[in-house]
């Protein structure tokens, strides 16, 4: 599946007649506020952690903010737990009722449908654990909440290129008190520093207050009533007398079974002291320095980097990310369009890196606030990592490769729950891997190969790159074991020779009932497509036996996608595709989009794509799935349909100030991070290629309102 070199630098040099200053173009995307934007607050972080401030620099506004877009700062560790009572601390899988289905000569059983007696099991379950609120960090005025009528004067930008959010604004009341400075977050390290200037502090007006809630399963991850719940320690203080004095304290934070430590460092001349679960720092001179770091034990915070330190790893950091990888310049077209797709792409690679390239799959809103109790949810994981590896940020996307090893057993645990062998990944699942009870989450299938997948764009791009020795050798355990859950899950049809992918199971397309849902459209062909990579992957590595014979065997006879009228359906129990199931993704387009799984006809694909471009409930897409369409224009030789698919002008491809996709008919999706990462996919697509592909950047129109220039930015290999 490899492309050779000379196509790849062929590629590489389309449209390019000098490097691009990547400074600059960076640069010139910088989202800037104006005025107060619940819809757009900005975040720093490192993929670890994640600070979303309000136009302060802080999360001053919190009240707000709350119903919009929650401030939030989030981590990749911080998670909570709370008991089931008094008496007892969690609930687990085998309390709960299951929902059995007939599937061939078996019986299957899922953590499914709440039953009757059960439901608390079934929602303590979905809601525990969720992900944890580490802190809230805001300005207050004269003591009390600042409120969006006294903010004024506003200028606020970030500064993509270091990491860096700058902030300005005036606070009104009696007199008129301007305040600057910056917020940023450490590159390395679980670290927030602030650098303010106002003669407000110097005054007593202006002051800092760090605030603990108690964890909740909610979109703001806070529970700001129940104190009692929780305890926040003192644990000590301590003075450093060097080229300049600070002053260190560290809190110890205990709810419930759960601890998480927070060291506040500070640097000017101010005095802090505690209240409960409130800590107040309140400067004694015009300049306020302080950093804040967040761990699960005490030596995690321990030493704690200063403002500079902080800021130069924030800048080192986003200063490598920028030049390494892969970089795309549209702003020399003539095309009016141009600058908002650069715009998409630049932001939306900054988001992610924040958001989803850390060292568990992301949660569908990363670390900027909580979407399904903070879970995460693995068929969205190719949407949010995959693109690394042709951006040449594999070594991004291995910090979350590292989970699915750690987690293999309970993968494994999840399949002979059924009678399956090999690896079954979740869908919806916590820290610990054990799947979620939903409606949905428990018969979906598509998150299976994406390992597959995904492990295969990062070899490919360690082999261009020549740092591929060992990678298969590590990794081979993921593939062995989920192909053989994959060969395992299918049932043999004598009568036509081929595989099928049998009911119970819920499709991409989620409006389908689980038990009449036979051979899904995408499904199919991404098994297909997947067990070859498994194949070639055991063949080069000398493991060719009687089980791989099978993967061979099965990939390559699995049932054809179904059809009607010249039209592909999105299952073979679905002849009613474009009439009543004409919503939610049209996921039948991925087998000739997302990848090309060599069995489809184009001409057919063709009229399937310009039918859902037809008749399709658009209130109904999700972000992702424009990108997905687009891919598919692209294999089809239709760049023209890509980008204005890629730039339609509909709710759920909204693409606010901040960069954020933003789902606008769901509140509990203020951000939607799948839609940014999926254009980031389909961007390599429509510059690079992909192999076999002739044409250059087959995904923009030939018509010279393009120019189109990229670094490091690699084709398809397949």
């Amino acid at each position: 599946m490899a492309v050779d070199r000379e196509t790849i630098d062929k590629m590489d040099k389309i449209h390019r007649a000098d490097k691009i200053d990547r400074k600059k173009l960076v640069s010139s995307h910088n989202p800037v506020l104006l005025t107060i934007d619940k819809e757009s607050p900005l975040t720093v972080g490192n993929g670890e952690l994640g600070f979303t401030a309000d136009v302060t620099g802080m999360q001053s506004l919190y009240e707000e903010y709350r119903d919009t877009l929650p401030l939030c700062t989030l981590s990749q560790w911080g998670w909570h737990t709370q008991p089931v009572s008094e008496t007892q601390d969690v609930y687990t899988l085998q309390d709960l009722v299951m929902t059995e289905y007939s599937c061939g000569a078996k019986t299957v059983r899922y953590p499914q449908r709440k039953m009757p007696g059960n439901g608390d099991v079934y929602d303590w379950l979905r809601k525990n654990p969720h992900r944890l609120n580490l802190a809230r960090i805001g300005f207050l005025y004269q003591g009390a909440e600042l409120k969006q009528e006294q903010i004024l004067d506003v200028h606020q930008e970030l500064h993509l290129y270091e990491g860096i959010l700058e902030s300005r604004f005036m606070v009104s009341a009696s007199m008129a008190w301007r305040c600057e400075g910056k917020s940023v977050c450490h590159h390395e390290k679980d670290v927030l520093g602030f650098s303010f200037q106002s003669e407000a502090f110097q005054a007593g007006e202006l002051s800092v207050r760090i605030a603990f809630p108690y964890g909740s399963p909610d979109i703001t991850a806070s529970d700001w009533e129940n104190s009692e719940k929780h305890q926040t320690v003192h644990v000590r203080c301590s003075v450093s007398d060097g080229t300049k004095k600070r002053t260190k304290w560290i809190f110890k934070r205990i709810l419930d079974a759960d601890t998480y430590f927070m060291a506040l460092s500070v640097e000017s001349d101010a005095s802090v002291s505690q209240n409960g679960h409130e800590i107040a720092v309140i400067p004694q001179e015009k300049n306020l320095i302080f950093t804040v770091a967040f761990g699960k034990t005490e030596e995690s915070v321990a030493e704690i980097p200063d403002f500079k330190e902080t800021e130069k790893s924030s800048i080192e950091g986003w200063n490598t990310f920028w030049e390494k990888g892969g970089i795309i310049r549209l702003n020399h077209s003539k095309d009016k369009r141009a600058w908002e797709l650069e715009r998409r792409i630049i932001l939306s690679q900054y988001l992610m890196a924040l958001n989803s390239a850390g060292s568990l799959p992301p949660q569908e809103t990363g670390l900027t606030c909580n979407s399904w109790y903070g879970k995460m949810h693995l068929e969205m994981y190719l949407w949010h990592c995959a693109w690394l590896a042709l951006w040449q940020h594999t070594e991004l996307l291995e910090k979350s490769f590292s989970w699915y090893l750690t987690h293999l057993q309970e993968a494994r645990d999840n399949a002979a729950r059924n009678g399956y062998r090999g690896a079954r990944w979740p869908k919806m699942i916590g820290p610990q891997g054990i799947d979620c009870p939903s409606p949905i989450a428990p018969l979906l299938i598509w998150q299976q190969p994406h390992i597959i997948y995904m492990l295969e764009l990062a070899y490919q791009d360690y082999r261009q790159r020549g740092k591929a020795q060992g990678f298969r050798e590590k990794y081979w355990k993921l593939i062995e074991e989920t192909a053989d859950f994959m060969v395992d899950f299918v049932q043999y049809r004598q009568e036509t020779g081929c595989y099928d992918l049998p009911a119970p199971v819920i499709p991409v397309q989620e409006c389908h009932r689980a038990e009449y849902v036979e051979n899904p459209a995408f499904e199919l062909e991404y098994w297909t497509f997947t067990l070859k990579i498994a194949c070639e992957w055991a063949g080069d590595l000398g493991l060719e036996s009687e089980k791989t014979s099978q993967w061979q065997k099965v990939g390559s006879h699995m049932a054809p996608m179904a059809e009607k009228n010249g039209l592909y359906l999105a299952h073979k129990n679905c002849p009613d595709t474009f009439e009543k199931y004409n919503k939610d993704h049209p996921s039948m387009l991925g087998g000739f989009g997302l990848i090309d799984s060599k069995r489809t006809d184009r001409e057919k694909m063709r009229a399937t794509l310009h039918k859902v471009l037809e008749c399709w409930e658009y209130k109904s897409l999700w972000g992702w799935d424009f990108a997905l369409m687009a891919m598919t224009a692209v294999r089809l030789g239709e760049p023209e349909t890509a980008v204005d698919i890629l730039l339609k002008d509909t709710m759920k491809n909204s693409y606010v100030t901040s960069g954020n996709n933003m789902q606008k008919s769901r509140k509990d999706l203020p951000l939607y991070l799948p839609g940014n990462g999926a254009l980031l996919l389909a961007v390599p697509l429509m510059a690079a290629g992909y192999a076999g592909c002739e044409k250059e950047t087959p995904g923009f129109p030939d018509n010279g309102e393009w120019t189109v220039e990229f670094e490091n930015i690699e084709p398809y290999p397949v």
